[in-house]
């Protein structure tokens, strides 16, 4: 039993050490990583989220399994033969288990594995921007805050009502992303400068807008079951009021070519009855239909998407493909599966989910744990001609933001981080750009919420978007399956860190994101 004991030894020694070169290397960064990480966080924990300690982090955690599973095992197996010696059996054999427990872990815990992991962490650094910008001011991301926007403490049962949420500061908020946006004085001149502008990148033509052509507004209704108030995160019915006010009165719209929509879900009463009053031609477009509202209908395999995606709908929503233009105006919340949500999930509610949502599986959304590269749907969704090749202007509600996908916001989840300091987000977010308006929400959520489940990795899909033509996946992006493969979708890049929120444009670059912050009533 000895001589087979010490058999069984040797061959794991031998297995252990095979790949000296790379065991070399990967001990090397591992101590090196350990040692950087802890030197960094321990003073500052909120270090921890900076891009750079979020790379160093995979590294130290597969270096430190390594380095116990393979203590463990040699413990257990130094154990197990002295135990055998003294002929101690039933002690041996629970030490040779253990150690075979241990080295099994140690040897599925590869290196080849840690170092590719490493690699997909980094591949987008802090002001390292892939893809190309797009917008009058290419790359360009507007932050609005104003905290007077959203006061509610608790006591009364909406967040959304008008005595926690202003409508005039919603108003001011939105007319400083206009202008912000666009370099221009007026609501006005900045939604003709928009639709110029997009006109021109995507249509090739020199005109603005004109009064025949409908725009339909896809917001967030995801913690809705039927058109009664709830008290779930959703759409602000201020920020929606603010934008219908604005098209209408600013850009010249008619009420009649306005589609407020969420295909998959309800228009709750807070938004219908506040803008139907002041605007009754808006059209009102969700899933179920009725007390005021259209019953959404369908254009069939309108989205085959670039690969087979399981038994995801391939429909959408006639509204979106019939309008000329759309607004995207997507919710600052984490997600579970997804990490976040943003503008890109929020095309989503386009599609022709079943009634009951759970039917419609999907393989594509959620990124892979390990963060390998793979296809990504919202890549599709930013991609497809209907959806974001169609989006005007994408913006991120953020009035109030929340950790969870599910449920009201909550008072103990204000944000703590600066210049919010213990109050609620109070901020929207706006760019031509899609991909560079969801980069800039993942920063905020994960400096604000590091531990946000599913985080790693979350903005896979915008590395696939800002590389389109070339993704890491090696995907053929194709969303329409025409023949047509997409091109850059936008800019992906990380800011600096969580304290100076800058991006490359920030730091004097002429390539990358650029943050302007536009703050409001701020002390």
């Amino acid at each position: 039993m000895k001589e087979r004991f010490n058999l069984f030894l040797n061959k794991v020694k031998n297995l252990i050490g095979k790949s000296a070169w790379a065991k070399i290397v990967f001990i090397v960064l591992g101590i090196s990583s350990t040692i950087w990480f802890l030197v960094r966080v321990i003073p500052k924990p909120q270090r921890a989220t900076y891009p750079c300690m979020r790379a160093a982090a995979p590294i130290m955690s597969t270096f430190v399994i390594w380095l116990l599973t393979l203590s463990g095992s040699v413990f257990a197996f130094n154990k197990a033969k002295n135990h055998f010696r003294k002929a101690r059996y039933i002690y041996a054999v629970s030490f040779f288990a253990i150690a075979v427990a241990c080295s099994f872990l140690f040897v599925a815990n590869k290196t080849e594995d840690a170092k590719g992991s490493t690699v997909d962490a980094i591949s987008v650094m802090s002001n390292s921007p892939i893809g190309v910008e797009h917008g009058i001011f290419p790359g360009r991301v507007v932050w609005v805050f104003d905290p007077k926007v959203a006061t509610w403490d608790g006591t009364n049962k909406y967040w959304w009502d008008e005595k926690s949420t202003s409508q005039t500061e919603a108003d001011k908020m939105f007319e400083n992303v206009l202008k912000s946006l666009t370099g221009k004085p007026t609501q006005a001149m900045a939604w003709e400068a928009l639709f110029k502008n997009f006109n021109k990148e995507k249509k090739n033509l020199t005109s603005g807008y004109n009064v025949n052509q409908k725009i339909a507004v896809k917001i967030n209704q995801n913690n809705t079951l039927r058109h009664a108030d709830t008290t779930g995160l959703n759409a602000t019915p201020q920020l929606v009021y603010a934008l219908i006010k604005s098209l209408t009165k600013e850009a010249g719209v008619p009420q009649k070519n306005i589609t407020i929509f969420d295909a998959s879900r309800f228009i709750c009463d807070n938004i219908f009855i506040k803008c139907h009053k002041d605007f009754p031609d808006v059209v009102f477009v969700d899933n179920e239909g009725g007390e005021g509202r259209v019953k959404s209908t369908y254009i069939d395999n309108a989205i085959p998407y670039s690969i087979d995606n399981g038994k995801l709908a391939t429909g959408l929503a006639r509204c979106a493909v019939e309008a000329d233009y759309i607004i995207n105006m997507a919710l600052l919340k984490g997600h579970i599966g997804q990490g976040v949500t943003l503008c890109g999930k929020n095309f989503y509610g386009a599609t022709s989910i079943d009634h009951n949502w759970r039917k419609n599986a999907h393989d594509n959304f959620e990124q892979d744990r390990q963060g390998k590269d793979k296809y990504m749907t919202f890549t599709d969704f930013l991609g497809h001609k209907d959806l974001g090749g169609k989006t005007l202007l994408f913006m991120i509600d953020g009035f109030y933001g929340a950790r969870s996908q599910d449920g009201p916001p909550l008072i103990k989840d204000k944000w703590r981080m600066t210049p919010f300091n213990n109050r609620w987000c109070s901020s929207l977010f706006a760019s031509q750009d899609g991909v560079a308006v969801d980069a800039v929400g993942i920063d905020f959520l994960r400096a604000e919420w590091p531990d946000l489940p599913d985080i790693a990795y979350t903005e896979k899909y915008l590395v696939e978007a800002a590389l389109a033509d070339n993704p890491p996946s090696k995907t053929v992006y194709d969303p329409e399956r025409d023949g047509t493969r997409l091109k850059s979708l936008g800019v992906m890049e990380h800011w600096n860190n969580a304290t100076e929120k800058k991006y490359s444009r920030n730091l004097g670059k002429n390539y990358g994101i650029e943050l302007v912050y536009v703050p409001v009533n701020s002390k």
